[in-house]
């Protein structure tokens, strides 16, 4: 997903070399196309689950190195920047801002690789109740990456911080989700092995939650230079 990066009500140091405007640039955007990449692989990880569909999860599985390949490149180039250019102030918290938020967006590419494998777990498996759980809670964990992509895109701390309130509610109904399942497994021991691979997936989406949180409090960080962890 092709995301505009403005800077947003985010003023950057002014510099005499353009090269470390672009760098800085640069390494957003390759931060925001990493996110475009993270999405599209949850996006199909949760859709390979509600479809049944093992081809596209063992795709997702098969590209997972892709994500860690670019979280690789941009760290890298974190670092030769700090190295070579001694940002500070703002400039520095937009590098350390991106450093950290490509590691919550390899963690999602990691749950998403567990879903698709859980996926496929399920297609052999049959159909077990709590696919609609997991439709939900995918589509609420899927708006809150969206959101705070946008929101970094933006610099958009008021965005951010209304996009971190969303987990609270995905949190509440991931145990609602849960308390449901177990109840269903109670009920019909039969379907425990399914159900726990849905539990499976129902706790990654949670997590997914937690790491777009998580890039949201940098956005108020790089933002507003406030800690709100």
């Amino acid at each position: 997903m092709s995301r505009k990066t403005g800077m947003g009500n985010l003023k950057l140091d002014k510099h005499i070399s353009r090269q470390f405007n672009e760098d800085l640039e640069d390494i957003k955007t390759a931060m925001l196309a990493m996110g475009g990449l993270v999405e599209k692989q949850l996006e199909e990880a949760i859709y390979s689950v509600i479809e049944a569909d093992s081809k596209l999860a063992e795709h997702i599985i098969a590209t997972e190195t892709k994500i860690d390949e670019m979280e690789k490149d941009i760290d890298e180039t974190c670092i030769t920047l700090i190295a070579r250019r001694q940002p500070a102030a703002t400039d520095l918290r937009l590098v350390m801002a991106v450093s950290k938020t490509i590691r919550d967006l390899e963690r999602i590419g990691d749950e998403a690789q567990k879903i698709a494998k859980m996926a496929i777990k399920l297609t052999e498996d049959g159909h077990p109740r709590g696919y609609e759980e997991v439709r939900h809670i995918g589509s609420c964990v899927r708006k809150m990456l969206r959101d705070c992509l946008d929101a970094f895109s933006r610099f958009d701390a008021e965005s951010a911080i209304s996009t971190m309130l969303q987990d609270e509610q995905v949190d509440k109904d991931y145990r609602t989700a849960i308390r449901e399942t177990i109840t269903f497994m109670m009920e019909d021991p039969r379907s425990i092995s399914r159900s726990m691979n849905v539990l499976w997936v129902l706790k990654s989406l949670e997590r997914v939650g937690d790491h777009a949180k998580n890039i949201c409090e940098q956005v108020v960080y790089l933002v507003q230079g406030r800690d709100i962890r």
